[in-house]
């Protein structure tokens, strides 16, 4: 999933980002959802402070309660992975933001050209993120690129015989066999249950009495079976 994060307090051009966000996406494939914002206000900074799986920050410099520089500086204080696309009349603050030492994407004129150069900037991010680690899973004609850091496990429906790949961010029902995320996953996924594969990088605690497995976000999971051998989940 990515998520777009839209702020401009002109509502004609958070529109305009808007269609070009859709129209783009759309065209990708990929699994996406969008919030828009007018003002970096409290509701802006709850999605902020919110775990969602990568983020694309398209920003307006100035807004009646804040600058986006300073909103930038915020996010990269919680989150370094995200992209930050700065959109805004006002060229001369391009050097205002370099002076910042705040990591962007991309400084984009309003008035040049904006909607294929925004094109160019949300592809530039989707690239950046299919170069980590993560698992891109083709599905009823959508793609979904999820970060291998962010599955916690992996098992089986088996009323639909869907797979089901948990995370931080909720689950996803995929019609792919366990043994595809086997192959596509790295040695960090280890089968605990003929129908469950498990995150140890996230795992934080195992009883084996009670055959639970807590992670680091509190979730848990009791898909352990004594064939195999779950001591791999501790090394």
């Amino acid at each position: 999933m990515i998520n777009f994060i839209i702020c401009d307090d002109n509502p004609e051009m958070r529109s305009s980002i808007l269609e070009v966000v859709e129209s783009f996406m759309i065209s990708k494939n990929l699994e996406y959802k969008t919030y828009l914002y007018d003002d970096y206000d409290e509701k802006f900074m709850k999605i902020v402070n919110q775990k969602l799986s990568f983020k694309i920050y398209i920003l307006d410099i100035e807004t009646p309660t804040r600058t986006g520089i300073d909103v930038a500086r915020i996010i990269r204080h919680k989150d370094e992975d995200s992209a930050i696309i700065f959109i805004t009349g006002h060229e001369e603050l391009g050097s205002r933001l370099l002076s910042k030492d705040i990591t962007f994407l991309a400084f984009i004129n309003k008035f040049d050209d904006y909607k294929s150069r925004l094109q160019y900037n949300i592809q530039k991010a989707i690239s950046t993120l299919e170069r980590r680690k993560s698992l891109k899973i083709e599905d009823h004609g959508v793609l979904y690129v999820l970060s291998f850091h962010n599955i916690l496990y992996i098992t089986k429906d088996s009323l639909s015989r869907k797979s089901i790949v948990v995370t931080d961010f909720g689950e996803y029902k995929v019609s792919k066999p366990l043994v595809y995320f086997q192959k596509n996953l790295d040695e960090n996924f280890i089968q605990t249950h003929r129908a469950c594969l498990i995150n140890k990088k996230r795992i934080v605690s195992i009883n084996k009495k009670e055959h639970l497995v807590v992670f680091d976000n509190r979730m848990k999971v009791d898909l352990i079976s004594t064939r195999f051998n779950v001591e791999e989940l501790v090394e």
